[in-house]
């Protein structure tokens, strides 16, 4: 996968890496020291400040003739379901991907759907499933995702660093998701469901043929390799 990819997948789930490292925030306050320093380091809350700040819209929604103001879950929303293969593009697949429960997820979509900004359709193989697709309106709102200012700061970093910053970043999530029992997004060249033979590409766990877009975007039923388990020798 290329880096710039790897780049905007990091970007993408880091609102649902932020939820994750909340969690380590109480631990951060508990260990500090009397003076106000922390020994174990500050890593944990510039993660937390970065994510907080990187869903700020500043005051661009307080100008004339700006657009639709959505809160920091409508974000994340519009972004997965933008991103999400024809696999996961579900309002339960979203609640895994935002951690959440499924009533608060569906609450977030059918907001969206009200907007305008996602469309409902029947699932072609499943009729009791929604899928969900984001409409032209959802795509222009994107133009203006809050997220353009971090992305243009990583892509400001020297490659050494964005190379560094994406690895450890991809780490920290898969591990703190696996020690948590969350569930880790990713996309299918990296995951062990997926067996590629020349340029066909297929689905173990969708048993599915996978098409190039299917192969690019991210997916619920992701299971990276390096957390598979190995058969005792």
């Amino acid at each position: 996968m290329c880096l710039l990819f790897r780049l905007d997948i990091v970007s993408l789930r880091y609102h649902f890496a932020a939820k994750l490292v909340n969690a380590l925030w109480q631990d951060y306050l508990g260990c500090m020291n009397k003076d106000g320093s922390n020994p174990r380091g500050d890593l944990a809350d510039l993660i937390v400040y970065l994510a907080r700040l990187g869903q700020s819209q500043g005051h661009c929604a307080e100008k004339p003739g700006a657009h639709p103001a959505l809160t920091a879950a409508q974000w994340t929303a519009l972004r997965y379901f933008a991103h999400a293969n024809r696999f996961s593009r579900t309002p339960s697949g979203f609640s895994q991907f935002h951690a959440t429960t499924r009533g608060t997820a569906s609450q977030t979509v059918k907001s969206l759907v009200t907007m305008g900004l996602l469309s409902r359709r029947t699932h072609q193989s499943d009729g009791r499933s929604t899928v969900l697709d984001v409409t032209q309106a959802g795509h222009d709102l994107l133009q203006h995702d809050p997220l353009r200012d971090l992305r243009h700061v990583l892509s400001q970093l020297p490659q050494t660093s964005q190379d560094m910053l994406a690895q450890a970043l991809g780490q920290a999530i898969s591990d703190l998701a696996q020690a948590r029992d969350a569930p880790v997004f990713g996309t299918c060249s990296d995951c062990t469901h997926c067996e590629m033979e020349g340029n066909a590409s297929y689905c173990h766990c969708t048993q599915s043929m996978l098409t190039l877009p299917d192969m690019r975007a991210i997916c619920v039923d992701f299971q990276p390799a390096r957390l598979t388990t190995q058969p005792d020798s």
